[in-house]
């Protein structure tokens, strides 16, 4: 029976080579395969069944990365150094075992451990698949035992190796941190060295860096190269003082050395070389006098100094000294110490009466045998003056006290007249800067659109006066500091004008007036108005000339406006010798007496101008015939209005 399934399964197998071999030569008959005959392509599992076999399944082939290690002679060696970096090698092939060529190889370890170069830590394979990178330890005293990962990408499948190593520490001390020079002069150098040792003798395998520093280090008060590579087991630096002034512990370290070491340097004291002005403030170097502050004023400078070596150096903790140049003035710090930067200051009080003043600083205990004086320094002159306005020192003007206003409007581009206002206090100085004054109008309108007022400027400043309306006056409106002494003239055509101050404790107030004058002038003579009829001036000889005044006003008894001409016009059988004057003059208000009263509160009587005419005969010698000449006098105002008067005057013949 055994026999018999023993046979059986023989049978069957050469049944199934032969429908193999059938198979075979039929595909090969029809143009396909190209395969192996008599192989037979695995399924699923990847592997391949021969004629008679088994059915073992072999798996499939797989791209491959190996890493290994050398050392810088070549030699198979993964045990790194501080003294004895390796080569890291990755070989990269194929699925069938060839070297796979500018594949990117990517390098990864412990960093506390190795570092690579590149940086990076990639690289491309070359010819023969192997991509190369080089390993340092991290550190001298860096120990243990760690991996390297390759990586890279074949036939779009990520493939690694791996490869062990050791690192072994590199133990390393300093001997003796020495100064050629411990003890130094101001701003002087010395040589630092500090030997590096493994064991007993230098290390010189390779190069260390070696770190100096100190607390002047750090403050900018001494310089060294911070960072030094041994060279033949030695670091070695300059260090030069800058102004450290003390015991400077200089400590050399290392990441490569656990312990640091260190030395002391005595360093000398950097002398005074001069003491040196720096500002004064107010920066106009101007204080007021005491008692005399305000907004924008005050009645204190101060002054600062500065202490510098011969280098130019500051130098702190210096003893300064201050004295005044006159008692007029109060130091109120007679003597301070310099600072971090060198500096120091004083403030200075102003006294009760104007002077200038300079103030004295020393360093005392500076005086030398070829110096016997300390060494000082003046500051700039302060000046003390500019105190409160006084009412004594307050006064207004105007540059036009007639102007067209009457009937006419000024624009704000056109003034009819500026008004300035001048200031000093009690000491004839000017007010200072900024003294704000108010103005106050009972007829047209004064001042600024942003405050009513001005703001001085050199002890004095300017508003524009208009002519507007109101132009009749109201008693005692508006209420002025000056109709509170004084009631304003309620004449008619003048305005009063009242500008204000205070001193902090009382106001201060001025006025000055300015007639808004008519356009139509009105003729007066020997005291009586003319109707405006034609005069006669009644006769002279031929060879005489005829003077006579006119008093020209307007309808209020007011000049006329200033610039106005006046002028003999239309003249017939007569030649005018002249008009004087020949133009309205700036007439201020005037009293009985006809001294000028700007106020206008004494103000009487005609305001107006007086000018002379001189009419002489056509035929002054050898007179032949009587004559009689007529002409006008004619007034034009800026505006262009005029007002005439006929006249005659008959010339007879000797």
């Amino acid at each position: 029976m055994t026999e018999m399934k023993n046979h059986q399964n023989v049978n069957a197998g050469r049944g199934f080579q032969v429908a193999a071999l059938l198979a075979a030569m039929l595909l090969s008959a029809c143009g396909g395969g190209g395969g192996n005959p008599g192989a037979v392509t695995g399924g699923a599992g990847g592997g391949t069944a021969t004629p008679g076999g088994t059915g073992t399944t072999v798996p499939a082939a797989t791209p491959t990365v190996a890493v290994a290690f050398t050392s810088s002679t070549g030699a198979s060696s993964n045990n790194l150094t501080g003294a004895t970096p390796l080569t890291v090698k990755a070989t990269v092939l194929d699925k069938d075992k060839k070297p796979v060529q500018n594949a990117i190889v990517t390098f990864a370890t412990d960093n506390k451990l190795a570092t690579f170069s590149p940086s990076a830590g990639t690289a491309l394979t070359d010819a023969n698949g192997v991509a190369t990178v080089t390993m340092r330890a991290a550190s001298l005293a860096a120990g243990g035992a760690a991996a390297v990962t390759a990586s890279t990408t074949v036939a779009d499948a990520i493939v690694t190796g791996t490869g062990n190593y050791a690192v072994g520490a590199t133990a390393l001390s300093f001997g003796t941190l020495s100064a050629k020079e411990p003890k130094l002069q101001a701003y002087g150098t010395t040589v630092l060295s500090v030997d590096l040792l493994s064991g007993s003798a230098k290390y010189t395998d390779q190069q260390v860096n070696v770190n100096f520093s100190s607390a002047c280090i750090t403050a900018g008060k001494a310089t060294v190269s911070s960072t030094v590579a041994t060279n033949g087991g030695t670091a070695s630096t300059v260090y030069r003082d800058k102004g450290c002034a003390n015991t400077d512990i200089v400590t050399a370290s290392s990441d490569s050395v656990a312990k640091s070491v260190t030395t002391t340097l005595d360093i000398a004291a950097p002398a005074a070389a001069s003491v040196q002005f720096v500002s004064a403030a107010p920066v106009n170097q101007a204080i007021v006098i005491r008692g005399q502050g305000g907004n924008g004023r005050t009645e204190t400078a101060t002054l600062v100094y500065k202490v510098v070596d011969n280098t130019g150096a500051p130098l702190a903790g210096k003893q300064v000294n201050f004295t005044p140049s006159t008692n007029l003035v109060t130091v109120n710090k007679a003597s301070d110490t310099t600072d971090a930067t060198g500096s120091v200051s004083t403030t200075v009080n102003s006294g009760t009466t104007p002077t200038s003043f300079r103030v004295l600083a020393t360093l005392p205990g500076t005086a030398t045998a070829a110096n016997p004086t300390d060494i000082s320094t003046l500051s700039d002159s302060i000046v003390v003056t500019n105190g409160l306005p006084v009412q004594s020192a307050f006064s207004i003007g105007t540059d036009t006290f007639n102007v067209e206003g009457l009937t006419i409007n000024t624009s704000g581009t056109t003034p009819a007249a500026h008004i300035t206002v001048s200031l000093g206090d009690a000491n004839g100085n000017l007010v200072p800067d900024g003294t704000p004054i108010v103005f106050q109008t009972n007829v047209g309108a004064v001042g600024t659109s942003s405050s009513g007022g001005c703001n001085t400027v050199n002890g004095s400043c300017t508003v524009d006066f208009r002519a507007q309306e109101p132009r009749t006056p109201t008693p005692g409106l508006p209420k002025t500091a000056c109709n509170a002494v004084i009631p304003d003239i309620t004449r008619a055509g003048m305005a009063t004008i009242c500008a204000s101050t205070t001193d902090g404790s009382q106001t201060l107030a001025a006025r000055t007036a300015v007639f808004l004058s008519g356009s139509t002038a009105v003729f007066y003579m020997n005291g009586s108005k003319l109707s405006g009829a034609e005069v006669d001036l009644g006769h002279v000889g031929s060879g005489e000339t005829r003077s006579f005044q006119l008093q020209i006003s307007d309808v209020n008894q007011n000049p006329m406006p200033a610039g106005s001409r006046v002028e003999i016009t239309s003249m017939l059988n007569g030649n005018a010798a002249g008009v004087s004057p020949a133009t309205v003059p700036n007439i201020a208000p005037h009293n009985a007496s006809g001294a000028d009263d700007a106020t206008g509160a004494t103000i009487a009587g005609n305001q107006g101008s007086i000018h002379t005419f001189r009419i002489a005969s056509t035929q002054p010698t050898d007179c032949k015939n009587a004559t009689q000449a007529s002409f006008n006098v004619t007034v034009t105002t800026p505006s262009g209005a005029v007002t005439s008067i006929p006249f005659k005057l008959s010339f007879t013949c000797p």
